[in-house]
C-alpha cells in the first residue's frame, strides 16, 4: 500500500499469476504523464472517471467501464471529475493474451482490443474477482476468472493488431535512434549528436522519432528507463543503485519520474513485490468493497 490523503495505490504481483501485474488504486489529483506498458492494461473503473489520452483523443471510462489499452502504446492519465477515479487493473503479459486468444477465439494474428474503452459491467465485475483472489490467494480462481475475464474482452472487443514495420526512411532513422538510446540510456547523447551520427538533422530525427513511437526521444528515454528500473528493482537492486544504473541522477529522480508513471513510488513498489507471498498483506480496503458496484 502506498499513498496518502484521498490517494492510495497497491501495485504487486501473485506468483500464481505469472507475468501478471495486478493494482488497486484510488486517484484524485494524480496525473499519468505519457508513457507505455510492456503488457495490455486491462483497467476496470469503480468509481469516478478516468480521463486517458489515446490514439490522438481523449478516452473516457466511468464506472462499470474497461480502459484497455495495449502493449507499447502511448498514453496517459487523470481525473475527469472532482472526486477522481476508484479502479482495479490487471497486466497481462502478450505471451498469455496471445495463449487465450489462439485457444478461444478466432483471431489470426497478433491479438489486441480494437476500442480502448468499453462499457461491461460484468467484464469489470470480472476483473475485480481476480484481485480479489489474488489477495485471498485462491489461485484456481484468479486464474480461471483471469482467462474469462480476458476471452470475453476479446470476443467483444478483440481483433488482429496492425504489424508495425519499419518501411520509411523516417522509421528506420527512428528505429535506429531507439537502439542507440537504449545501448547508452546512462549516458545517452543530445539531440544534435544523435541526429548527425545518423545522418540526418535534428528536427527531422525529432518529427521521425514522434511518428514512429507517438513521443519524442526524451519522453521515450524516461518511460524506458523506468521500464528498466522496475526489472532492476524486481531483481532486487534498491531503488538508489537502480537510479543510477538507469540514468537518473539520484533516487529522488527516479522517484518523481517512476510515480509518475507506475502511480507509487520505487521503494513502495519493491516491497509490494518482495512480499507477495505474505498472506497477510491486505489491500487498502475490504476487497469487498470494489464488488458491491459491479456484482
Amino acid at each position: 500500500m502506498a499513498g496518502s490523503g484521498q490517494e492510495r495505490a497497491r501495485h504487486w504481483r501473485y506468483p500464481e499469476l505469472p507475468g501478471v501485474d495486478l493494482l488497486r488504486a484510488r486517484f484524485v489529483e494524480k496525473i499519468f504523464v505519457r508513457h507505455t506498458h510492456e503488457n495490455f492494461v486491462i483497467a476496470a473503473i469503480s468509481d469516478g472517471v478516468e480521463v486517458f489520452h489515446h490514439g490522438g483523443a481523449d478516452q473516457y471510462a466511468g464506472p462499470g467501464a474497461l480502459a484497455l489499452v495495449n502493449p507499447d502504446t502511448p498514453h496517459t492519465g487523470r481525473a475527469g471529475v472532482p472526486e477522481g477515479w476508484r479502479y482495479g487493473a490487471v497486466y497481462p503479459s502478450p505471451e498469455l493474451v496471445a495463449e487465450i486468444a489462439a485457444e478461444t477465439t478466432m483471431i489470426r494474428g497478433t491479438p489486441g482490443f480494437v476500442s480502448p474503452v468499453l462499457d461491461d459491467p460484468y467484464a469489470a465485475g470480472l476483473v475485480h474477482e481476480v484481485l480479489r483472489a489474488a489477495e485471498e490467494g485462491n489461485a484456481l480462481a484468479a486464474d480461471t476468472l483471469l482467462r474469462v475475464a480476458v476471452t470475453r474482452l476479446l470476443r467483444l472487443n478483440g481483433g488482429p493488431l496492425p504489424q508495425r514495420g519499419v518501411h520509411t526512411a523516417g522509421a528506420r532513422v527512428a528505429a535506429r535512434a531507439r537502439a542507440v538510446l537504449e545501448e547508452r540510456m546512462a549516458e545517452p547523447p543530445t539531440l544534435e549528436r544523435l541526429a548527425a551520427d545518423l545522418g540526418t538533422s535534428p528536427f527531422a530525427l525529432l518529427r521521425a522519432f514522434r511518428e514512429t513511437y507517438g513521443m519524442p526521444p526524451h519522453t521515450w528515454l524516461t518511460d524506458a528507463r523506468v521500464r528498466r528500473a522496475r526489472h532492476l528493482l524486481d531483481a532486487g537492486s534498491a531503488p538508489a543503485e537502480a537510479a543510477v544504473a538507469v540514468g537518473f541522477t539520484d533516487q529522488p529522480h527516479l522517484n518523481r519520474h517512476f510515480t509518475r508513471i507506475v502511480g507509487v513510488p520505487p521503494g513502495a513498489y519493491q516491497r509490494e513485490r518482495k512480499n507477495v507471498q505474505d498472506v497477510d498483506g491486505r489491500p487498502y480496503l475490504p476487497s469487498g468493497v470494489w464488488q458491491n458496484r459491479q456484482l
